[in-house]
């Protein structure tokens, strides 16, 4: 029976990374009759003429009319499929400094990723990034890699995350030049920017066309904590809100300022995933309240009957 891994405690009580992962992948392999990814690392090299024997599916039959004599293609095959794990890790993704927050769920849904990718024999890398990208491995399927990665996952659940300012745009333009070969690029963040205004709303936007046009298939994970960051709930009682990131301070009543935030979050969601599917990125919301493993789960679930 899957154990509930919604909660840090069940988390925490189930000991490091990889055995979390482990458990985590098991549990969704018995729902997944088929791998939710599909590999397209397998690249055009050359054409070589046709011997007996060689299959006919390779043949070149457009390059036969042409010429009258069989080639078949050969391909490159690294693996089946190169993914490019990517992690928002500003301090924002701190929130709320108790119990499950936004980094949390993001390293441990990352974790069973990248389980479920060795168990699959792809290649898979990871990244950082803040306002700038702080970490960065390519893509490989090796154990030693993975271990590494998982390594750099347990350092990052370490760190306090504060005084960590965002750049989205910067992190994903820059991280879109490191991957050299076409990727499943997923992308785990609360999109939220520093100080955020119309121009850094439509950096957002043109960071993920970048990864587009550079051939990416792109998902992003778009984590929040829906309670207090989409729905405002605080009550009305007096609030002293202080901006982890920033550190600006105001004191106020939510109440008060309920209505005009949720009109500015909801209008910039709505953006969001307009662009988003313009794009032809699948973006997920990813209510942190919800559980990690339940919506990884629903999503990978999802995925599997598309293909």
């Amino acid at each position: 029976m899957q154990p509930d891994l919604n909660t840090y405690k069940d988390l925490q009580d189930f000991g490091n990374l990889e055995l979390i992962a482990k458990q985590v992948v098991e549990g969704f392999i018995t729902g997944l009759h088929k791998s939710p990814f599909h590999g397209f690392s397998v690249e055009f090299a050359e054409h070589r003429l046709y011997n007996s024997g060689d299959p006919i599916k390779n043949i070149d039959w457009k390059l036969y009319g042409r010429t009258d004599r069989m080639f078949v293609k050969r391909f490159e095959e690294e693996t089946n499929m190169r993914c490019q794990l990517v992690m928002d890790i500003s301090s924002s993704m701190y929130y709320p400094k108790k119990d499950f927050n936004k980094i949390l769920f993001s390293i441990y849904s990352a974790a069973s990723l990248m389980y479920l990718f060795k168990r699959q024999r792809d290649a898979f890398g990871l990244s950082f990034f803040s306002d700038k990208v702080e970490f960065s491995s390519p893509a490989k399927s090796t154990t030693a890699h993975q271990k590494y990665l998982f390594s750099e996952l347990e350092k990052l659940m370490q760190r306090d995350g504060r005084d960590v300012r965002t750049s989205v745009s910067l992190g994903l333009n820059e991280i879109a030049e490191l991957i050299h070969k076409r990727s499943l690029v997923i992308i785990f963040s609360d999109m939220f920017e520093t100080g955020p205004d119309e121009k850094k709303i439509s950096d957002i936007f043109s960071a993920l066309q970048h990864l587009k046009y550079n051939k990416h298939e792109v998902v992003v994970f778009n984590v929040l904590d829906f309670k207090h960051e989409v729905d405002f709930e605080f009550g009305n009682m007096p609030y002293h809100f202080v901006d982890i990131e920033t550190g600006e301070e105001m004191k106020l009543r939510p109440q008060q300022v309920k209505e005009k935030y949720q009109e500015s979050i909801l209008d910039f969601r709505r953006e969001l995933k307009l662009k988003c599917a313009q794009y032809g990125i699948d973006l997920i919301d990813a209510d942190i309240n919800a559980g990690f493993y339940s919506i990884l789960h629903a999503y990978l679930l999802k995925r599997a009957k598309m293909f």
